[in-house]
């Protein structure tokens, strides 16, 4: 087409839908296959945290985004017992509020690859911090997960690592209803997402190529993931997902 030629206005409805869907990936939404990970601290006991909840599973949807509930535990003193409450999920949080300079935990919390955080009932806020780490994303090593017997089989591939990062197995289930029976939403049922059932260390990446063999046992949860993280709770490398149940 010469300088200054007009588009036949046929085909402008084909370039304008070209155009559009285009535009999540320019506005800096993430794309499949550099994952993000957003982890929201909730709980059942928290009345602040159904919005939350059902953001998250709303994110959970999107291409490019793992989503994961962590359940925390010190809501549970108020009268109702969170069936997916863990220890572990409150002292994950705990560990990134330490890092990210923060005085308290609260919910609902999510943290973006480990780098953001946000209240995770303000999905303004939320998107805006995703498209910051889309925007930050460097070349990230291979990752991936797939089945092996009765086990799972994880293969990282090389890169250059400052520092060790820890290999985390999560398992999670990818949806609850509980009718909560006491406490803040008392005669509610709450809806849940991605929620987090195991969460175990599996071994350590510093840079080489590694393939790695874990046994089922250590797997909790209809579904599986990895994540690839700066000394546990540092920035998040790269993550993976296993389509099919894990179980």
């Amino acid at each position: 087409m010469q300088d200054g030629a007009m588009i036949p206005r046929l085909w402008l409805p084909a370039i304008l839908g070209a155009l559009t869907c285009l535009a999540p990936a320019l506005a800096g939404e993430p794309a499949p296959g550099t994952p993000v990970v957003v982890e929201l601290f909730t709980s059942q006991g928290c009345s602040s945290c159904p919005p939350a909840d059902a953001y998250l599973g709303e994110l959970a949807k999107r291409p490019g985004v793992l989503a994961l509930g962590f359940h925390v535990d010190y809501w549970n003193y108020i009268g109702w017992a969170d069936p997916y409450s863990m220890k572990l999920a409150a002292d994950r949080q705990r560990d990134y509020a330490r890092r990210l300079g923060l005085h308290y935990v609260y919910t609902p919390q999510m943290v973006i690859d480990g780098t953001r955080e946000g209240v995770g009932s303000e999905p303004d806020r939320i998107a805006s911090l995703l498209r910051e780490v889309v925007a930050e994303q460097r070349p990230r090593p291979a990752l991936s997960v797939a089945r092996s017997g009765a086990g799972l089989h994880i293969q990282v591939g090389a890169a250059a690592s400052a520092e060790p990062a820890t290999i985390w197995l999560v398992g999670f289930d990818a949806t609850h209803q509980t009718k909560v029976l006491r406490g803040e939403n008392e005669g509610e049922t709450a809806a849940d997402y991605q929620v987090v059932r195991s969460f175990v260390a599996v071994g350590s990446w510093s840079g080489a190529p590694l393939d790695l063999d874990v046994a089922a046992d250590k797997i909790a949860g209809d579904g599986c993931a990895v994540l690839l993280q700066v000394n546990g709770n540092g920035p998040i490398i790269t993550a993976a997902k296993l389509a099919t149940p894990a179980g």
